[in-house]
């Protein structure tokens, strides 16, 4: 008897990324996907029934499904910001004939797949005191919490339950900003100035878009230098993504310092604490003794600062709480397609269970 096959999809604004799995000796494996354009479909249906009519035919056709989306999801629905589709998990099903189906944020989907990560696809960069090995995720039944910055700041948590994982996403990335130094508080006082606003959230330091309003900030407080970052950040901010010109300022900055320029190094160390803080609080926050998890576009390309005491120390410096913060087991998430991974995971946890598990 062929093994049970599972649809899992990654929608977001621009792209999407379709994807069957199977269970092979307790592992899924990927077995097709197609990425699509997604402004050149009308709708999300049409979309997944072109890619099950391209399934090959010794592909059973999936008995379950999960597709995480780029936005919050309510009561079984949804809507991209950047696209006119309006989705629900009902209309779906009822296009595609797969029956157990479900719609999930795309930071929320995560915990689904985080006890199933591989070594390739996480590394260790806390094992936990008196730990001889890092603690798998959900430890004594332990919630388990991720945080990732990318374009923003995305947080989810989650609780072990029956057969799976309840994930709750959070929009804690929308908190406001807490400065913990004079260089922090002068870099949040710079930059609702720069930027015109009275409330500055975590995200707009703590986000890959963060590291490149550092820099500027950097770069306005060293007025009187020459530095071969300037045109590069007046670029960045008076031209859009999609204009000629454009300059990507968080990753040249993420370059500049890799390359020892003293200036870029002082904003990525300043980015690094700055996101273990607010990691360290988040773990606080949830008590995931479970474990916790630095996710997001930024975590492959920092590894080696999320290893480091800049990100570390602040992550643990939480005062009467600090002991309870090093016994946790924290990871990086390396795998660019651990959110259709996790999808994939959520879509099997529906089939085992027969339904919605929350």
């Amino acid at each position: 008897m062929a093994a049970e096959t599972y649809l899992a999809g990654d929608l977001g604004g621009t792209k999407t990324f379709l994807c069957i799995y199977r269970e092979i000796e307790g592992q899924l494996r990927k077995e097709h996907g197609q990425r699509y354009r997604s402004a050149d479909w009308r709708d999300l249906e049409s979309m997944l029934r072109h890619f099950l009519d391209q399934v090959p035919a010794d592909l059973p056709q999936p008995v379950s499904s999960c597709i995480a989306v780029a936005g919050p999801v309510h009561q079984g629905k949804a809507k991209l910001t950047n696209l006119p589709w309006q989705m629900s998990q009902t209309s779906l099903s009822d296009a595609t004939g797969v029956r157990r189906l479900e719609l999930v944020n795309d930071f929320a989907v995560l915990i689904h797949g985080l006890p199933h990560l591989n070594d390739q696809q996480q590394v260790v960069i806390q094992r936990g005191r008196d730990r001889s090995t890092p603690a798998p995720a959900g430890t004594d039944n332990g919630p388990v919490a991720i945080l990732g910055a990318g374009t923003g700041l995305g947080m989810a948590r989650g609780l072990p339950a029956t057969g799976g994982w309840i994930a709750m996403p959070s929009e804690g990335g929308h908190r406001e900003f807490a400065p913990r130094t004079e260089a922090e508080w002068e870099l949040a006082q710079w930059l609702k100035q720069d930027l015109g606003l009275q409330r500055l959230s975590i995200e707009r330091i703590v986000s890959g878009t963060g590291l490149g309003h550092v820099m500027n900030w950097l770069l306005h407080r060293e007025a009187g230098i020459q530095h071969g970052l300037r045109a590069h950040a007046h670029a960045w901010r008076t031209i859009t993504a999609d204009q000629p010109g454009y300059r990507d300022l968080p990753s040249i900055t993420g370059k500049a310092a890799a390359d020892g320029d003293l200036l870029a190094t002082e904003a990525l160390q300043l980015w690094l604490g700055a996101y273990g803080s607010v990691a360290g609080d988040l773990a606080l926050q949830e008590l995931c003794v479970g474990g916790l998890w630095i996710g997001g576009g930024t975590a492959q390309k920092n590894l080696d600062g999320l290893r480091s005491h800049h990100f570390l120390e602040p992550l643990r410096s939480k005062g009467r709480f600090r002991s309870l913060i090093e016994g946790m087991t924290i990871r990086a998430v390396i795998d660019p397609e651990a959110g259709l991974f996790s999808a994939a995971c959520r879509a099997r946890d529906l089939a085992e269970s027969g339904g919605t598990l929350a």
